[in-house]
């Protein structure tokens, strides 16, 4: 069990440093990729060890259970679709001239670094630990955002560093202010941070001061999720990172951000009844409303898939305001599915920006009949995000609509599937441009590497099947949800 617990963390890191003294080639993409192997297989493994409820702990620093594998699982899988896109992306890179060997090992060197950082943010049974993982995720990621160094790259890099430096020092601060409640309501000094002794104590901390910690964790960590207030870094890190880092991104960072607070609901609502419910409802309805007011204007590719994002994670939001079970577990089921077909969008979108030096939806027509490999995978990648049958998204959007119903909160849901409604037909709107438009004069042909190819190919497959079943994912969404204290 020790193995299954430290495995998914050192397998990235050795493959960084493989990387960072051979440098970028093949053998040594190939390593990363199958480090995101391991974390998914190790992930399986601790599945069914913990989907029956159990629970394991590492010298109180780490920890397995049915969340932090859920997390495991969907890293392992976004990070296995998006390294193997790697090789095919930076060789394309290579040769075309738009980066050189050190960027290339540079780039190598970080992703696997990128998956480890997130690896350790879920598993982490410490909120200390998980702060120092969730801002060494920025930090890797800066560097990948402005991989290609333009002038708009750069810009984003900065602009992502500063937004989600602010961040994640608000969450540092509320970090403080639950560790000095936790130790004034008796828990260890020592302790004051583990997971376990903060839910132990929860219903004897100063509830004033759990009020202003639990604020700032929200505001924090919601600044890594892209929710409001701090949501204005999504849209540009995404549109200028490489393909594959917006598919890591969007497909599974904004979800460990999210994860970090379905941790610590249960710890302010022991202390605070209703305060992270009222939080999270304002926040991730405001969220909804500011992207689906985005979706309804940009002309970019890239920007449309952030927003898109950004819409999901304030869905997930009001989900885990809902707090029942069947809201969590759905929520988790959310998580998955939106994970895969983010990273069909961006990895397929990837190889229309390479295609058309552009992300302008008006440069971009007649995909399907011009690319069939990245025209069904775009269009499956839609299918799903839009949350139509028989795609999972469809089956965890009607659960969060129920949950929100059973929990009274039927004004959240009506508000909710109005703003839905519009970015759906925003998303169709741009989209049915892209694939079905007539293609404009001598339109470039779409390259499509083998490895793409392959992600995508293995992405598409793999949206079907959660879609048919999630299988024992079921079980292990809903143990997840009890286990971090839903109420039925």
């Amino acid at each position: 069990m020790t193995a299954l617990l430290l495995v998914p963390i050192l397998a990235p890191i050795i493959a960084s440093l493989i990387t960072l003294i051979w440098g970028w080639r093949r053998v040594t993409a190939t390593v990363t990729v199958l480090s995101a192997v391991t974390i998914l297989g190790c992930g399986a493994a601790l599945g069914f060890q913990v989907g029956s409820g159990r629970y394991f702990a590492l010298s109180g620093l780490l920890r397995a259970d049915a969340l932090s594998v859920t997390m495991e699982i969907v890293i392992g899988v976004v990070g296995t679709l998006a390294t193997g896109a790697s090789i095919g992306y930076v060789n394309a890179e290579l040769a075309d001239g738009h980066t050189d060997a050190a960027g290339a090992r540079l780039y190598g060197a970080l992703t696997p670094g990128f998956l480890a950082a997130m690896v350790i943010a879920v598993c982490a049974n410490n909120i200390g630990v998980i702060w120092v993982a969730i801002e060494a995720t920025t930090v890797v990621t800066a560097f990948l955002v402005g991989h290609r160094r333009t002038r708009t790259a750069l810009e984003a890099t900065w602009k992502y560093v500063i937004v989600c430096s602010v961040g994640i020092a608000i969450a540092f601060l509320g970090t403080v202010l639950l560790y000095f409640a936790a130790q004034h309501a008796g828990a260890p000094a020592a302790h004051a941070l583990n997971l376990d002794a903060l839910l132990a104590h929860a219903g004897r901390l100063n509830p004033e001061v759990t009020r202003l910690a639990g604020g700032l964790l929200l505001i924090g960590y919601g600044a890594k999720a892209g929710l409001l207030p701090f949501h204005t870094w999504l849209a540009d890190a995404h549109s200028q990172a490489p393909a594959p880092v917006s598919a890591l991104m969007s497909g599974v960072l904004l979800s460990v951000a999210v994860s970090v607070l379905i941790r610590i609901k249960p710890i302010i609502d022991a202390a605070v009844p209703g305060f992270q419910r009222t939080g999270l409802l304002v926040t991730g309805l405001a969220t909804l409303l500011v992207a689906v007011l985005m979706l309804t204007v940009t002309g970019d590719v890239k920007r449309m898939l952030a927003y898109s994002s950004m819409e999901n994670m304030g869905l997930i939001a009001i989900a885990l305001a809902a707090g029942t079970t069947l809201a969590i577990a759905a929520l988790l089921l959310h998580v998955l599915a939106h994970g895969i077909g983010k990273t069909l969008l961006f990895l397929s979108g990837g190889q229309l920006q390479v295609a058309h030096n552009s992300t302008a939806v008006v440069d971009i027509t007649g995909v399907l009949r011009r690319s069939r490999v990245i025209g069904a995978s775009f269009a499956v990648g839609l299918i799903v995000l839009l949350g139509l049958p028989p795609f999972a998204m469809f089956a965890s959007e009607v659960a969060i609509a129920r949950s929100l119903a059973d929990a009274r909160l039927g004004w959240v849901l009506g508000v909710a599937m109005l703003l839905i409604a519009v970015a759906f037909a925003a998303l169709v709107r741009n989209s049915g441009r892209m694939l079905l438009g007539v293609p404009v004069g001598a339109a470039p042909r779409i390259a499509v590497p083998a490895t793409v190819a392959a992600a995508l190919l293995a992405g598409v497959a793999a949206s079907i099947a959660l879609g048919v079943t999630a299988g024992p994912l079921t079980d292990l969404f809903t143990t997840a949800a009890s286990q971090v204290g839903a109420v039925r």
